[in-house]
């Protein structure tokens, strides 16, 4: 449909018609029935046919693959997961050298499936850079971290200290003073993945049915509109759609909060232009502040960058992502405060996503067989990494499979969704949320000012920390 197309600069950009998959009419059979055919549902559903090509899998689709935040993400592939570092905190150096080893693995394990499936999906990975770009405390506190890490057990190989004059060789922004360099993260276009993993377990023998919404679903049944599914096992691959989910078994929405990423991309910018800028070799980049940002420099050589987001009350997700001039506007002054000289660039595409959000930041990958069925998510941003973490441990879970990737501290090899921590009820992650985005919203103001005095840039530093330590 021609609509899909306006989803994102992503699915904007697909060479294949968006002809609709069919959708499930009557009752069928399955060993395995996977609700969702973004990054979590395919990669669980490609890497159990590979392991077990007899399994008989459905995969369920409410619109069409890549419809939900694997179509409009930012197209980062990183090798880590959002609130590793505390996860692995208890664990040995030993258990969190292995850990670390599979985490900066991801990226090498998609170019192999990639390869290995022929699907073309702008794959570069060229690294990220972790920039302290526009005040100084951005240069104390990337130190800091840095240091961290290194206590963590990360090596010269994992991530790297650039000063400014290593940094200008990588990246051209003139008010940066330093920055880290990890070589495990690549850039994607995250429409051409998804749809091409789609195709590629579609090929393996899976039934992929889109245009149907699952309704409900209990115990080894998904309900449709038009049909159902029995199966011995379901997977709810949905993250931030949870809320829309409904089942007997348990309430999903309680564990992840469905919070709202916003994106720009530029037209297509010169060679000119590129020199003022970097990227010569894919990197991606984020700016180290308290508010994230994400940018990209795409196959066709247009500047992809988000920032910010929202938060709905009541977990209510965002359907439409139409962005308001207001918020396109607030995109391109963050970006135009780091390239001045983008200030007359046209945005070509606007767009925007929901994605879930767990508490404390720790995704989670959780199966329990006495209810049959098998869940992951909570990525905070992270998922198109961590979905194919998610999609390998998963597999192995169902399939009863003891390996390392069923051995890390945010698997559940024999939980429930009723041992996650679950978000506080509302009105207080609706105020909590509001008030985090303002008083990280402050600190930026205040701290990009030369002019504010050192107590007020001490303080506003000192609240932006303190309320980011509610969610941890």
């Amino acid at each position: 449909m021609t609509s899909w197309r306006n989803i994102s600069l992503w699915m904007d950009q697909l060479d294949e018609p968006l002809t609709p998959r069919p959708a499930l009419i009557g009752a069928i059979e399955a060993d395995v029935v996977i609700i969702g055919a973004g990054f979590t549902g395919l990669w669980t559903a490609y890497y159990l046919k590979q392991q077990a090509p007899e399994l008989n899998i459905v995969v369920l689709e409410a619109q069409c693959a890549g419809f939900g935040a694997s179509g409009r993400n930012g197209g980062w592939l990183i090798g880590e997961l959002a609130g590793q570092d505390a996860l692995l905190a208890k664990r040995t150096s030993s258990e969190r050298a292995a850990a670390l080893a599979l985490l900066h693995a991801i990226p090498d394990e998609v170019a192999r499936v990639i390869e290995q499936e022929g699907i073309r999906c702008d794959f570069v990975k060229g690294g990220m850079l972790t920039v302290a770009a526009r005040y100084p405390e951005q240069t104390v506190r990337l130190r800091e971290h840095f240091a961290e890490l290194q206590r963590d057990g990360y090596g010269p190989n994992d991530q790297q200290w650039l000063d400014k004059e290593a940094l200008a060789h990588r990246l051209r922004i003139d008010s940066a003073q330093a920055a880290l360099y990890s070589p495990h993260c690549a850039r994607i276009q995250p429409a051409k993945l998804v749809r091409g993993l789609a195709v590629a377990v579609e090929r393996l023998g899976v039934r992929l049915f889109e245009q149907t919404p699952a309704t409900g679903w209990q115990q080894g049944f998904v309900a449709t509109p038009h049909g159902s599914v029995r199966g011995q096992w379901v997977v709810p691959a949905v993250e931030a759609y949870a809320s829309q989910l409904p089942s007997d078994l348990t309430d999903l929405a309680r564990i992840q909060l469905p919070v709202q990423s916003l994106i720009i991309a530029t037209e297509p910018l010169s060679d000119a232009l590129w020199a003022t800028i970097g990227l010569s070799r894919s990197e991606v980049f984020s700016d180290f502040s308290h508010q994230i940002t994400y940018a990209q420099r795409s196959q066709d050589n247009r500047l992809v960058f988000g920032a910010r987001g929202g938060y709905r009350f009541g977990k209510q997700l965002r359907h439409d992502f139409v962005l308001t001039e207001r918020e396109v506007g607030l995109l391109h002054a963050i970006l135009c405060d780091l390239f001045p000289q983008l200030a007359d660039v046209t945005i070509s595409h606007a767009w925007g996503g929901n994605l879930g959000v767990a508490r404390a930041f720790h995704p989670h990958m959780v199966v329990d067989r006495a209810q049959g069925y098998a869940l992951a998510g909570g990525y905070g941003g992270e998922g198109v990494g961590a979905s194919n973490l998610a999609g390998r441990t998963l597999a192995d879970l169902i399939l009863q499979r003891e390996t390392l990737l069923t051995q890390q501290p945010w698997v559940r090899p024999a939980g429930s969704v009723a041992a996650i921590r679950a978000w506080e009820p509302e009105p207080i992650p609706f105020i909590g949320y509001r008030a985090i985005s303002q008083s990280f919203d402050l600190e930026d103001r205040l701290l990009s000012r030369p002019q504010t005095p050192k107590w007020l840039r001490r303080a506003a530093g000192a609240l932006a920390r303190f309320m980011a330590s509610w969610v941890s």
